[in-house]
């Protein structure tokens, strides 16, 4: 199985090492070793350097017989003084691509039905997350002149992102106030150090799905008549 890699950003305080914030570490370490479906290939990417103080990216491609069937990268984000857009500290961002035949991409539906799969492959693993936003673009080519013999194709594009909301404390992790002989006895303790730090493997998981499904695969690689998906693309585009 493939293993997620990637590369921290450059930011404040060496961000590429122990001087970037230790929830965001933690968050870069939930999306490495994440076991995925063979069919996805998911290597390192530069982040981007001004989306925010903090940032890690990957990219991946569904290759099936040495054939890229779809393509994607997904980028987190974390600002430490947090982001009223993004309701949090963290943030993901993807952009993904695949290739359709002409009459699928000719459904007036396709645009919402592509959208609920990103949507609903974050609900099928049950990971929380708030203030999803994003477009989907089909552009359909057609071929002329030395390129005529060439038959038209139509690409479909997420633009998507979302914020990951880090699970709830339990009731007895909450900070409680120390107390000697009935008085107050100075400040709550600390909150654990995994506090705010969201489930950043499940997300990858998800968007692994998303990408999946766009390709034309089945779930989890068998047949499942209660999910459509994308018929493969006649044509695909082959590995160099």
């Amino acid at each position: 199985m493939a293993a997620a890699q990637g590369h921290l950003s450059d930011g404040p305080d060496d961000a590429d090492g122990e001087g970037s914030p230790s929830v965001f570490r933690q968050a870069v370490a939930g999306l490495q070793g994440v076991r995925l479906r063979p069919e996805i290939e998911l290597d390192a990417t530069p982040p981007p350097q001004r989306l925010a103080p903090f940032s890690y990216a990957l990219e991946a491609a569904v290759v099936v017989d040495d054939q890229e069937l779809a393509d994607g990268r997904l980028i987190l984000l974390h600002d430490p003084a947090g982001h009223e857009a993004w309701g949090g500290t963290f943030r993901l961002v993807t952009l993904v691509h695949a290739d359709l035949e002409p009459e699928m991409a000719a459904d007036p539906l396709l645009p919402e039905v592509c959208w609920s799969w990103l949507t609903g492959a974050l609900e099928a693993r049950r990971v929380p997350y708030a203030a999803p936003s994003g477009t989907v673009t089909r552009a359909g080519s057609h071929y002329f002149g030395g390129l005529a013999e060439r038959e038209p194709s139509t690409r479909i594009e997420i633009r998507a992102s979302w914020s990951p909301v880090p699970p709830a404390p339990p009731a007895a992790a909450k900070p409680v106030r120390a107390v000697r002989d009935g008085k107050d006895g100075g400040p709550a303790a600390e909150p654990p150090e995994d506090a705010g730090v969201p489930d950043t493997a499940a997300h990858l998981a998800a968007w692994c799905d998303l990408l999946c499904q766009i390709a034309g695969l089945p779930p989890g690689g068998t047949p499942d008549a209660g999910v459509v998906t994308l018929p493969q693309r006649r044509d695909p585009q082959g590995r160099c």
